[in-house]
This record gives structure tokens, C-alpha cells and sequence, in this order.
């Protein structure tokens, strides 16, 4: 069993626990054991877009001096906000040694970063590293007649420098749910911003991106959304039964986390906590998967 060092976030520990626990299950059936990073710590959430404002560095780089004291060379993510905010500040600090010197300073209880770790997605290891025929390989109950959705949003593309795919026209996701059996379906809100954290003071906004997102990816017949970013899911799934209510709109569209779909197909969905779900994606499975439908 090969290990890997992994980076959490803090919405794995959380309202994403299911997100978390699909990832490590998944990534046995694959011949890895995800290693929780020791001294992890909140990345910060949203990357500073002030170029001078280092203070806001601190928490991301203080991760990755963690990855480096326990001597790895690669930290990988799931939550697609985390390895955004985590990949763009490494890249500053490697690009900059004057800011990478200021901020060891700051930090002058933590062993100085040297700039050597590298931080990389799931998707990055699953489709880079592994191979898709490799993620195939354990997949018990095939998805087939299952139309999924993918859905990028903003940061798992984007800024180009870092994204792990073409930012305007990505495959990953497509090439991600093919893999597992199912059926990817073409939309063209894939990437469109869910409203992100307008949720909290400016809800209408994000009930109407998320009445527009999953309203397209059903009309184009998806029976579920797939998605790795927790605040991305939040607006999708939450909100999108929020808008449902309101508007006394169709059918909703489940969202599930990449690693869930995984788990699904690899034959547990026990560890997917549907249940924390504002719309339980179970129906869906078991009307478009007899396997999953006779368990």
C-alpha cells in the first residue's frame, strides 16, 4: 500500500465528512493510504489577491513547511478551494525569494520552507499518476445508464497557471466519470461560478446560480451532479432545495463529491453519508444502477 500525504481543509472534517471518508475508502481500493498531514492547519480559504499582503500567506505556506517537516516532497488535496489557495501561494513564494524570506521570518517558530513541495489535486493523481484504466480497474457495480454532470466552478481550472486543465474547455471530470462506468453529460454551466460565498449575506444571488446550474444540467438529462469543492456543493445542493421550495420548481438534481461517485462504484456507498445530504442522491443511484437497486 503506497502512502501518500494528504491535506484535509477544514470542511472535510465537517459538513464534507463524507467527502473525506469516500477519498480514503476509494484510495485503498486503488492501493493507497492517504496519510492525514500532522500539523495541517486552515489554508486560508481564498487566495489574496493583493500581491503585498504576505500576512495572508502565512497560513498556506505554514502547511506546506508542515508537509516538508515530515519529509514529503508532494501534498495532495481534494477540496478544490484548498489545493487553489495552497498551489497559488506556493507558487508566489517559489517565484519570489524576497517574499519567501519575509515570510520565514513571520513564522520564526517553524523551520524555514524551502520551496520544494510540490501540491497536487486528487484528480491530478487519478488521472496523472494512476491512469484511468487504473481507477477503473476496481469498479464492482459499473455506472452504465447513469448520466452525470460534471461541475468545475471556479477554482479547480482557473487561474491557468495553476489549474489542472484547460480552463475553458476541461476534461478531466468527463474523462473522470467515463472511468467508473457512467455517462458524462454536456452542459454549458460546468464552469460557471456557483455564487461562492454570496450564500452567507446575498442568498438570492446563489439561489438563482444554483436554480441555473442544476436546471441546465437536468435539461440535458443529467441525473447527478458531481463536484470537489465543499462550498461548491453547499450552493448546489442546499441551495438548489432552497430554490426548489421557493420556485415550486421540477425534480432536483443530486451533488455528489468525485470520491462518493468512486465509492458508489467500487461497491460502498456506506461511507458516502448521503444522509448529511440536502437531496439524497440514494433514488437516483438505485433507479439508474440495478446493482445498486438489489442490494
Amino acid at each position: 500500500m503506497e502512502e501518500l500525504l494528504y491535506y484535509p481543509g477544514c470542511s472535510l472534517k465537517d459538513t464534507a465528512i463524507g467527502f473525506e471518508e469516500s477519498a480514503i475508502y476509494a484510495s485503498r481500493q486503488l492501493g493507497i493510504e492517504l496519510k492525514e498531514m500532522e500539523r495541517w492547519n486552515c489554508c486560508g480559504t481564498v487566495y489574496s489577491l493583493t500581491a503585498d499582503n504576505l500576512m495572508k500567506q502565512l497560513g498556506p505556506v505554514r502547511n506546506l513547511v508542515h508537509a516538508q517537516e515530515e519529509g514529503y516532497e508532494k501534498v495532495y488535496t481534494l477540496c478544490s478551494m484548498c489545493d487553489n489557495t495552497l498551489k497559488r501561494s506556493n507558487r508566489l513564494v517559489k517565484n519570489d525569494p524576497e517574499k519567501l524570506e519575509k515570510i520565514n521570518s513571520f513564522m520564526d517558530r517553524e523551520e524555514d520552507y524551502l520551496g520544494e513541495v510540490t501540491v497536487k489535486h486528487y484528480l491530478e493523481l487519478l488521472r496523472d499518476e494512476l491512469g484511468w484504466d487504473a481507477v477503473r480497474e476496481p469498479v464492482r457495480e459499473p455506472l452504465k445508464g447513469l448520466n452525470v454532470a460534471p461541475y468545475y466552478g471556479c477554482m479547480l481550472t482557473r487561474p491557468k497557471e495553476i489549474g489542472l486543465d484547460d480552463p475553458h474547455n476541461p476534461t478531466v471530470l468527463e474523462d473522470f466519470i467515463s472511468s467508473l462506468g457512467a455517462e458524462p453529460v454536456d452542459y454549458p454551466y460546468h464552469s460557471e461560478c456557483c455564487g461562492s460565498y454570496n450564500t452567507v449575506e446575498k442568498k438570492d444571488i446563489v439561489l438563482k446560480q444554483a436554480g441555473k446550474i442544476t436546471s441546465s444540467a437536468a435539461a440535458a438529462g443529467a441525473d447527478l451532479i458531481i463536484t470537489s469543492c465543499p462550498l461548491c456543493h453547499y450552493n448546489l445542493d442546499t441551495r438548489q432545495s432552497e430554490y426548489i421550495r421557493r420556485e415550486n420548481s421540477s425534480k432536483p438534481v443530486p451533488v455528489l463529491y468525485i470520491t462518493q461517485l468512486m465509492a458508489v462504484a467500487y461497491g460502498n456507498s456506506d461511507v458516502c453519508k448521503f444522509d448529511k445530504h440536502a437531496i439524497d442522491p440514494r433514488e437516483a443511484l438505485a433507479l439508474e444502477n440495478k446493482a445498486l437497486k438489489e442490494r
